[in-house]
């Protein structure tokens, strides 16, 4: 049994198996999932667990290279902005902002989106993976 890191599973696979620009969504509990797209459903009710305690585990087990955010976050939910931005600055990481609809178009080609018990609005990210050497 893992002892440390990442403890579910599935998340785990999928993070595991992630290549050089491959994209992972992790989105608040009412992002929709494409059809045919992994759905690791972490969502126990409302709030649990929250965006940010999902995200620095993610954050913890990959490497990252881009992260998109909807562009409605800046006024909607600054502080999940704020959050983002900091992160992907102190990393290196590209922002890239786009209306939230072209959002959920580009989660249809994560390779999973993970959806969190998070019920603040705008809390959606797709992660773009990198090389870790």
């Amino acid at each position: 049994m893992k002892k440390i890191g990442c403890l579910n599973s599935e998340l785990s696979y999928v993070i595991a198996k992630l290549g050089h620009f491959d994209t992972l969504t992790i989105g608040d509990c009412g992002l929709p999932v494409p059809k045919g797209v992994q759905r690791i459903d972490l969502a126990v009710t409302y709030g649990v667990p929250s965006f940010e305690s999902v995200f620095n585990v993610v954050d913890a087990e990959a490497k990252f290279q881009k992260v998109t955010i909807a562009t409605e976050a800046k006024e909607q939910n600054p502080q999940f902005y704020q959050m983002i931005t900091s992160w992907a600055k102190e990393r290196g990481v590209e922002v890239v902002q786009t209306p939230h609809d072209t959002l959920k178009e580009l989660s249809a080609k994560s390779v999973a989106v993970v959806r969190t018990g998070e019920c603040h609005p705008w809390c959606n990210v797709i992660l773009e993976s990198n090389v870790s050497f």
